[in-house]
């Protein structure tokens, strides 16, 4: 359970506008301290109408494995859960901080981890009532670790999940799934090399909780053949409205109107 302690106005100095979309989103600009020296960048959303603390659930969306934070697809869904209501959070991991291509080894990726969702928690300016915590590909599979392991989260969001090695698809990465207590949500596209549906099926009947969102035709990255006709823009436009119903139902309320992105 998170603390809930009184109310604090959000300090506008320390915000800054984010000009993507129809709407700007303020943001913050986090340096979190890793455990044993370091750290890493971190981006905190703040949805439309964010006044005070205590009141707006925090969702937290970590990086693949080939990108940093700054890739489009996370942060299309890190400004667009923002706009749906929700402070969002994305952030770096240890490699990507210092511009290696080589992932950390999972200790250090979980232990990064841990650190972003205790700063969030103890945030003062922000105190979410509840988190949800997820990314894309390895960044929502070192989320499933902590899930797993009991860390105080309210939900999984897990955005391509890589259920195996490409081309392994007997080299499960599932099970500590089972073991997840909270909600999960999977939004996997059907080509997806490292996620055959096939093999997520049985995992998914193991976890009651679990509930999955296709993306017919998308691959790892959700992009669809061309001959579909449906660009990058509208699908992830579809994740995030996806993302943000399940997150409504949930509980709680997210702060602002809660608007839809629709792609036009």
């Amino acid at each position: 359970m998170l603390a809930r302690a009184g109310a604090a106005r959000y300090k506008p100095s320390a915000e800054r506008l984010l000009d993507e979309g129809p709407l700007k989103l303020a943001t913050r600009r986090r340096r979190i301290a890793l455990p044993g020296g370091g750290g890493v960048s971190a981006i905190v959303a703040l949805p439309p109408g964010f006044r005070r603390a205590g009141v707006t659930p925090a969702v937290i969306v970590a990086h693949g494995a080939g990108a940093d934070m700054r890739s489009p697809f996370v942060s299309t869904v890190h400004s667009g859960l923002a706009r749906e209501g929700y402070v969002t959070v994305k952030f770096n991991f240890p490699y990507t901080e210092a511009r290696r291509r080589t992932p950390d080894p999972r200790r250090v990726l979980e232990r990064c981890y841990r650190a972003v969702l205790d700063a969030i928690a103890r945030d003062r300016a922000l105190r979410p009532p509840w988190i949800v915590i997820g990314g894309k590909s390895m960044g929502g599979r070192i989320a499933s670790y902590l899930a797993a392991g009991g860390a105080p989260v309210r939900g999984l969001l897990l955005l391509g999940y890589p259920l195996h090695p490409a081309g392994k698809p007997d080299e499960l990465r599932a099970d500590h799934l089972p073991s997840v207590p909270v909600p999960m949500l999977f939004v996997q596209g059907t080509r997806d090399p490292l996620c055959d549906l096939a093999r997520l099926a049985p995992v998914l009947a193991k976890t009651p909780r679990a509930t999955l969102h296709a993306i017919d035709g998308g691959d790892h990255s959700f992009r669809l053949p061309r001959r579909a006709g449906r660009p990058d823009a509208e699908v992830w436009a579809e994740i995030v409205e996806v993302s943000a119903a399940w997150l409504r139902a949930l509980g709680g309320r997210p702060t602002g109107s809660g608007r839809r992105l629709h792609a036009g």
